[in-house]
């Protein structure tokens, strides 16, 4: 028999650790404080009596008294010692990090507030001004510049990276740095400028590190430790405000956990009963049950919770509950404000869309009056024009009825917007995407999980146990609530043991990211030559990590050994060798997948071809996308800049439209020719009826038929071409004659032997990181040395420290930080963005830095200066890549031109909703990729300016105009608070 405690009604739940929290702070007017024990009273006075008078001070100016982990890290900081601090979300770990502040003030030295990103700058930077004042805190963010010379300077790492290889005079003085998220050091891409920073940083600057709950925090301090010298690791586990685990079943709110007659925490037998009465579902393919239609859960996310229906009566009784009845339960149980995770952009504007249609209103009218009033005061800058394009009104009824979404893809002042307004209280429901649980502080009463699975750039994977408990952290505002609660909602096929899983661990490990590249190379070989550059390429977390791991790998390697033994009986075949006929299926994939992208390569040629060539009075038949039909083309947009014609057609239905290379899959088909008169105006509707039925006619002549739905699509080819067909052709015929081929168990085979090749390639991949381990990183870094000497920017020099000198274009490089340094040297060594104009060079910028989010996002541009730039970036890209093979290093991604035309055009003044127009791309990101266009250009100005063989100053000009011409608009309004 179970029991549910005696609590508040509609909550109910355990802490992540399985064990029912007691509320252990309650709010000081619903329960009294326990009387301390005389032990207690009296550890407490002898903390109290060691304290320093500093440390005193801070704590009496805060107002109220600390908790253990907080006095402990504090101690650490006053006695001179580094400090890495591990706690939960919200456990108030920034009170260390504020001593730090304190202390450097206090002694006349400067502190370095360092953060991941730019919005958590601006809040640290706005807290700690309201603290000490705007002249005492400044404020850096590479495209920001508030107060550089401050005694505390808030900045995001990336900045302090730079100083620290530029030899900065900023850090002179330097007494303290903390270092905020330092679990970010695990970012594929950003974190090893966390462990640059923590190596290189002067031996007499403590570092104060703050980092969410990791389950190897032990292994970082003896880390830093060993890197900083003595650092105290404080590590704690408690939860300020204790969280209750739901699942909100379409029956209500319901307790994951219960107590059982033992005293113990046990699954809730309901949700038990509910999973075993639910239809039977394939989980593994993410699809719902049987009977269910359409459900497709890609990155878009789903387009509501409920759409789609089952002939099972259980499954419509099990029906997941909407969105908008998430909320509104949640209204009605107290438990708002909440923050809704959903993986997916879409997602999140979706269901601020259902919650609008299901008429949700969670204000007053006061609380509305004030929100129109705060969001028209921070949106006061951004042009009239460009509102309607970022969906202005739309945005402000939704936070008027105190609902928002918050993710990546939103205008970094509307995000602002949003959090301001979720801080104030008036804004009760956000649908955010998991971003949102990195840094930026927005705690809630309750967190609710749409699902446990999520789109990870690859395939659908399970929500990790770290993740949930990353995400579930923001539930319970210290200070404000007795409680949090995490809920998650039911959907068929969940598994509630795994929700209980999940709720009970704490698995988090941080893993180091870091690696050489090419501009940490240079700048180590500038700054301590070769040789000395191995010791600190070896003091790293990475390889600290490293030479800890050939144990464990070595075990791995032989579980995988057996796995595979087991999966070779299970796909043997009498008739032949199935690993061979499975290598062959392996092979016919890969070749479709080539063949498949070629051809995609090729429609997209073929379909600027098709519109280079039209003329005025031509009809055409648009076979696909959002502008398929049939028109008569106005003006043939030749001249429409980089992107490629831009022909403006004249529908049948009379509608004007303008049909761009972005809307089409297939080519263009001209079906016959009409006259359009020379005094044709597009604004007339009598002129435009008379065309329509001139073209109406022209193909009823023609015996063409004139209706967009059931005319003949335009012939169409797969555009695979020739050598790509016969290749899989050539595959297919050896699958054919292979013995396996005819076998009657050959797909159960099959499984067993794909699982045998995806498990030989991780065991492949284990064995080169067993036989890599051992100082790794000096290997690949003497590889790059060896690549940079090939290309000339490192020079043999015997009165250098360790042999190596910097060229001038080696000292070039030092001055860019991107992902594609080298190939942006190269670039401008060679003389590739020469000719280019500001929009051109702001154009290859983005090729730079822009990543698409789908395979096949690349857009052609047309011919000129700026495609041949683009082409001959790509050829530079290919050279680089086939050296960095030979050279056994990891090769670059390739560059992006999908944002290219949308900034060429944005450069030369375009207006926001025609770039939208023409890429697939959101306000936000569009704004977000112009930032970083900026910072990039901002790199390349400077070193062209700075140059050692002499200032190359008309690119460098023009890479300052450029940086105008694409830092205007709501791209300025980007920055943020800062």
């Amino acid at each position: 028999m179970t029991k549910r405690a005696s609590r508040p009604a509609g909550s109910g739940g355990v802490d992540r650790g399985g064990q029912r929290p007691a509320i252990d702070e309650p709010s000081p007017a619903e329960l009294s404080p326990a009387e301390p024990s005389p032990a207690e009273r009296y550890a407490a006075h002898v903390r109290r009596s060691r304290r320093t008078p500093r440390l005193t001070e801070f704590i009496e100016r805060l107002g109220f008294e600390l908790d253990d982990f907080q006095v402990v890290a504090c101690e650490a900081v006053d006695a001179g010692e580094g400090v890495l601090v591990a706690a939960p979300t919200g456990a108030g770990k920034t009170v260390v990090a504020e001593f730090g502040v304190h202390c450097a003030l206090a002694e006349g030295r400067k502190c370095f507030y360092t953060t991941p990103i730019k919005a958590l700058s601006n809040q640290k930077y706005a807290d700690l001004v309201a603290v000490h004042g705007a002249a005492n805190v400044g404020l850096l963010t590479g495209d920001t510049s508030l107060n550089s010379s401050a005694p505390v300077v808030v900045m995001t790492t990336e900045v302090l990276r730079n100083m620290l290889y530029a030899g900065s005079s900023t850090l002179e003085g330097l007494g303290y740095v903390v270092m905020d998220e330092v679990h970010y050091l695990a970012d594929r891409f950003r974190g090893p400028v966390w462990e640059e920073v923590i190596i290189h940083l002067p031996a007499s600057v403590q570092v104060i590190s703050l980092s969410a709950t990791v389950s190897n925090a032990e292994e970082l301090g003896e880390w830093l430790d060993t890197v900083r010298g003595h650092t105290r690791v404080v590590v704690s586990e408690h939860r300020p405000v204790p969280l209750w685990q739901h699942v909100m079943t379409p029956a209500g709110l319901v307790d994951l956990f219960v107590t059982d007659d033992a005293g113990e925490q046990v699954l809730n037998p309901e949700l038990a009963d509910l999973a075993r009465r639910a239809p039977r579902t394939d989980r593994s393919r993410g699809q719902r049950g049987p009977g269910r239609r359409g459900y497709r859960d890609r990155n878009s996310g789903p387009r509501s919770f409920d759409d789609g229906r089952s002939d099972d009566p259980r499954a419509q009784r099990q029906t997941p509950v909407s969105r908008a009845q998430v909320v509104q339960r949640l209204d009605r149980d107290g438990l708002l404000p909440a923050i809704t995770f959903i993986f997916s952009r879409a997602g999140c504007e979706a269901a601020v869309t259902q919650c609008l249609v299901a008429g949700v209103r969670l204000t007053t009218p006061q609380e509305r009056r004030q929100i129109r009033r705060i969001v028209e005061q921070r949106t006061a800058d951004i042009p009239t024009a460009d509102l309607s394009a970022l969906g202005y009104d739309t945005w402000v009824e939704a936070l008027a009825r105190g609902l928002a979404a918050h993710h990546a893809g939103l205008l970094p002042t509307f995000k602002e917007v949003v959090e301001e307004l979720f801080e104030l209280g008036l804004v009760k429901a956000v649908f955010a995407t998991e971003t949102l649980a990195l840094g930026i502080n927005m705690p809630a009463r309750t967190v609710v999980l749409e699902k446990l699975v999520k789109f990870n750039g690859e395939a659908l994977a399970p929500v990790t146990a770290g993740e949930y408990t990353q995400l579930t952290g923001r539930a319970g505002r210290r200070g404000i609530d007795v409680e949090g609660h995490a809920v998650v909602v039911w959907r068929p096929g969940m598994d509630p043991h795994e929700v209980a899983g999940l709720a009970s661990r704490r698995t988090y490990p941080l893993k180091s990211s870091f690696r050489p590249t090419p501009n940490m190379a240079v700048n180590l070989v500038a700054q301590v030559g070769r040789e000395a550059a191995h010791a600190v390429l070896e003091s790293s977390f990475a390889q600290f990590q490293a030479d800890r791991a050939v144990v464990g790998l070595a075990r791995q390697v032989r579980e995988m050994d057996e796995a595979m033994a087991g999966y070779a009986d299970a796909m043997h075949c009498d008739r032949g060798d199935f690993a061979e006929y499975a290598a062959l299926r392996e092979q016919l994939s890969q070749a479709e997948k080539q063949g498949a992208k070629h051809a995609s390569a090729n429609r997209r040629r073929t379909a600027l071809a098709s519109l280079e060539r039209l003329r005025i009075g031509d009809v055409v038949r648009v076979p696909t996308g959002r502008r398929a039909g049939i028109g008569v083309v106005l003006d043939p947009g030749i001249a429409a800049g980089m992107e490629g014609p831009r022909p403006t057609v004249l529908t049948l239905d009379r509608q004007v439209r303008r049909v761009t290379l972005h809307d089409l899959a297939d080519p263009v088909e001209t079906i016959t020719r009409v006259r359009v008169p020379a005094s044709f105006n597009s604004r007339n509707a009598r002129a435009k009826q008379d065309l329509a039925s001139t073209v109406r006619n022209a193909l009823r002549e023609g015996r063409l038929d004139a209706d967009p739905e059931t005319a003949a699509p335009a012939g169409t080819s797969s555009g695979m071409s020739k050598a790509d067909r016969q290749r899989i052709a050539d595959v297919k015929a050896q699958l054919a004659a292979h013995p396996c081929h005819d076998c009657p168990d050959r797909e159960q085979h099959a499984r067993w032997a794909q699982r045998w090749h995806r498990l030989s390639k991780d065991r492949a991949g284990l064995v080169r990181r067993i036989e890599g381990r051992t100082n790794t990183l000096a290997r690949t870094f003497d590889r790059l040395c060896d690549l940079l000497i090939e290309l000339g920017y490192l020079v043999a020099d015997s009165s250098a420290p360790g042999g190596l000198r910097l060229s001038p274009d080696g000292r070039r490089l030092r001055r860019i930080y991107t992902e594609k340094d080298l190939l942006v040297t190269e670039c401008l060594r060679d003389g590739t963005w020469e000719r280019l104009d500001e929009a051109g060079l702001a154009a290859l910028a983005g090729v730079i830095v822009y990543e698409s989010r789908r395979e096949d996002a690349a857009v052609p541009v047309s011919a000129g200066r700026v495609r041949n730039a683009v082409q001959d970036t790509v050829s530079q890209w290919m050279d680089l890549v086939q050296l960095q093979t030979r050279h056994r290093l990891e090769p670059m991604d390739e560059p992006d031109a999908g944002l290219a035309p949308a900034l060429h055009a944005w450069a030369r003044g375009r207006s926001l909703e025609s770039v939208l127009d023409e890429v697939d791309v959101s306000a936000g990101d569009f704004v977000r990729w112009s930032r970083q266009v900026v910072d990039l250009l901002g790199q390349i100005a400077q070193a062209l300016e700075d140059s050692p063989s002499g200032p190359d100053v008309a690119l460098a000009t023009r890479a300052r105009s450029a940086i105008n011409a694409v830092d205007r608009g709501v791209v300025a309004l980007g920055g943020g608070r800062g």
